[in-house]
């Protein structure tokens, strides 16, 4: 990574493109803290993240930071509503269904909600991702 400045304010949602070997995930798992880079700095609400432990980052990043793995990462025994919701109950939150429709819904996937990631199109898996992502 070279010459990176970006600033992204709380609530704006961003997409990272570009050129497969670019560095997108690079830059993703530097920004989610989950790599700390040899020079430079990434803060999260003020704070330098190569200043945190391990469990600080994890806990800033489950609380502030939501974002779609190439693969989705879905568990293949819960339903797409089920894997929308299951960040919210890993914080600790009440499981907020209505807002895990809202978001289903937003990505077209209201008639899917109780279908297995087995029982999806990859991009169904990809929109259930997303909408977990955004929850």
């Amino acid at each position: 990574m070279q010459d990176v400045n970006l600033d992204i304010v709380s609530g704006e949602s961003v997409a990272i493109v570009g050129a497969s070997g670019a560095g997108k995930s690079t830059l993703m798992t530097l920004l989610a803290g989950l790599d700390i880079g040899s020079s430079g700095e990434v803060e999260l609400l003020g704070n330098p993240l190569s200043h945190l432990s391990d469990e600080a980052r994890a806990e800033l990043r489950s609380e502030y930071i939501g974002f779609v793995f190439q693969s989705f990462l879905l568990i293949p025994s819960l339903s797409a509503l089920e894997n929308v919701t299951l960040p919210c109950l890993l914080r600790g939150e009440p499981e907020d269904k209505e807002r895990a429709i809202e978001l289903l819904g937003s990505v077209g996937l209201e008639k899917r909600l109780d279908h297995v990631p087995s029982q999806l199109s990859g991009g169904e898996q990809q929109r259930v991702a997303l909408a977990r992502a955004l929850c």
